[in-house]
């Protein structure tokens, strides 16, 4: 039986990992990325060729519903159902809220929060006619308990959250299931501009004793999706016990 997702930010660190794992899965794709698409382009091609897939990718600003809610569309049509809907995309900033400018404040509430809805509301309806369905929203640690000097960060991500169990309740009644992981400290890109040595330190202070690896945000994606619908409407810690 045929099996799709569509991702956005798949073309590197959480993303990516989540789309190889669900290729290796049989999964049939749809991906979606914005400054990296000839890198996603050519991960595409490597995934039809060693897992035998379908895999669309769509190149554009996930912040601008002009782009994201057409490729919804068009991926919808071209893979005839969306099984799994990943909303990974997502931006960080730190500094202090007071040298934070209004543009930055925009860009993060639009890339980080605004796509949830923009996704679902191409995708959700084909869920419902079908009563079948999977959102997952990748989030934050943060989002739980908030970060000084990362106050958009951790806001727009509070509101992935409240998006996560809000959505939840209104799909559950359609056999979809809506959850949402929040992340502690994953190694990406995104935590790239820490030192060697203030990326020693923080490790010191997680529980276990180091970062989170991509491929383990993916394995959790893959256990949500295998799970029951009854879970559902869940922020699930995936920190190290850092919170």
């Amino acid at each position: 039986m045929k099996k799709t997702a569509l991702i956005t930010g798949a073309s590197r660190g959480i993303g990516k990992s989540i789309t190889s794992l669900l290729a290796k899965n049989g999964y049939h794709l749809a991906l979606f990325g914005h400054n990296n698409i000839d890198k996603l382009n050519a991960f595409a091609e490597e995934l039809r060729s060693e897992y035998k897939v379908e895999v669309y990718t769509y190149g554009g600003d996930i912040s601008d519903s002009g782009f994201t809610i057409p490729a919804c569309d068009d991926a919808l049509s071209k893979l005839g159902q969306i099984d799994v809907l990943v909303n990974n995309a997502g931006i960080a900033h730190i500094g202090l809220l007071t040298d934070m400018t209004l543009e930055q404040w925009d860009a993060m509430i639009n890339t980080n929060l605004s796509p949830l809805f923009y996704t679902a509301k191409a995708i959700v309806p084909s869920m419902v006619n079908r009563k079948s369905g999977n959102i997952i929203n990748i989030s934050s640690m943060w989002g739980t308990v908030g970060a000084s000097c990362e106050v958009a960060y951790s806001a727009s991500k509070g509101g992935v959250n409240s998006f996560t169990k809000a959505l939840a309740k209104e799909l559950a009644p359609n056999n979809i299931a809506v959850n949402a992981i929040a992340c502690g400290v994953v190694d990406t890109d995104m935590n790239g501009m820490l030192s060697t040595e203030e990326k020693a330190e923080l490790s010191e202070e997680i529980p276990v004793g180091k970062f989170c690896s991509p491929d383990e945000i993916a394995e959790i994606v893959l256990n949500i999706i295998n799970a029951p619908s009854y879970m559902t409407g869940q922020v699930i810690g995936v920190d190290g016990g850092y919170i």
